[in-house]
């Protein structure tokens, strides 16, 4: 993957305004065979039962959506690259006490209309525009999509569980979190979570 892609995409200035952390962070480029990984826990969960919902049809793709109403829960991500195809392949571990821990695996690919989309399962995918905003790395989906070989089928709003934002945010003592926020174009906001991790030594 090209040096820099994040920073690329938004432009010398707006990069500029994130903490030098999270531009360290997403500047970083991995080794073949490297991962980076973060450890932490999901301190909160919250969803309606349209948000419920979609969760359970969402496991069709992969299950990319949180599953349960979680807090407090141990959480893992790594992170690996592949220049050959442009992308970084992200898993996301979340172990409840108990159970088998869901597994959230996506490919965010350098490419496409904004320059960014990240894909799931069954060949579904997002349309990712990245900003900084109060110093925060703000990704935001604006058009689903399926993809079929070569073929790009675009996804109607109202087939979706709506707008999807992820907020990435230094946070003190050497922490960041990640804050997923799901808003419904008829009900709302109906899944929030926020996570709360740390660079694995």
């Amino acid at each position: 993957m090209p040096r820099g892609s994040f920073h690329r995409l938004l432009g010398d200035a707006a990069w500029q305004r994130l903490p030098r952390p999270v531009r360290l962070r997403f500047d970083r480029i991995l080794a073949p065979g490297e991962s980076a990984a973060f450890i932490g826990e999901v301190a909160c969960t919250t969803m309606t039962n349209v948000g419920w919902l979609w969760s359970q049809i969402a496991r069709l793709m992969g299950a990319p959506l949180p599953l349960k109403r979680l807090s407090r829960t141990p959480a893992a991500v790594l992170v690996t690259e592949d220049p050959a195809s442009n992308t970084q392949l992200w898993t996301r571990i979340y172990h409840e006490p108990g159970q088998l821990p869901q597994v959230i695996r996506s490919m965010k690919r350098f490419d496409g209309p904004s320059g960014l989309e990240e894909c799931v399962g069954a060949g579904i995918g997002m349309m990712l525009t990245v900003t900084v905003e109060h110093r925060c790395l703000v990704f935001r989906s604006e058009d689903y999509f399926w993809r079929v070989r070569q073929l790009r089928l675009r996804i109607p709003r109202m087939l979706t569980p709506g707008r999807i934002e992820v907020i990435h945010r230094e946070e003190r003592a050497g922490q960041f979190s990640f804050t997923l926020n799901v808003d419904h174009p008829w009900f709302g906001r109906i899944i929030r979570q926020v996570a709360f991790f740390r660079d694995a030594l």
